[in-house]
């Protein structure tokens, strides 16, 4: 494993919710990233971990190698990829975001 995949490792193993974005949560740098954030605070999650990938390009390209997905923004709970910002908004419409949000 690189440098680069052990700390994308190190961050969704360490953090319950984290979010690989464009942008923050408080200034979203795309519409998707920006879409992921509110569909979060819709589930409750109020302070989630973000990672602006525009800062680090090796955490932009790395990140698409870390999950075998080759867009961002994505979403990892409790240490597993769930999807994209997509993905996310259909698991949000069918009730199973807000259900592995708020199990502990």
């Amino acid at each position: 494993m690189s440098d680069i995949q052990q700390k994308i490792d190190g961050i969704v193993k360490g953090n319950r919710v984290v979010l690989f974005m464009k942008g923050s949560a408080q200034f979203p740098m795309c519409g998707f990233s920006g879409r992921a954030i509110q569909v979060l605070k819709a589930c409750g999650v109020s302070q989630p971990t973000t990672v602006n990938v525009l800062d680090d390009d090796g955490i932009r390209q790395g990140i698409k190698e870390y999950a075998n997905w080759p867009t961002i923004p994505q979403l990892y709970v409790n240490g597993e990829f769930v999807g994209g910002s997509d993905i996310m908004m259909e698991m949000y419409e069918s009730g199973e975001l807000q259900q592995m949000l708020s199990a502990q």
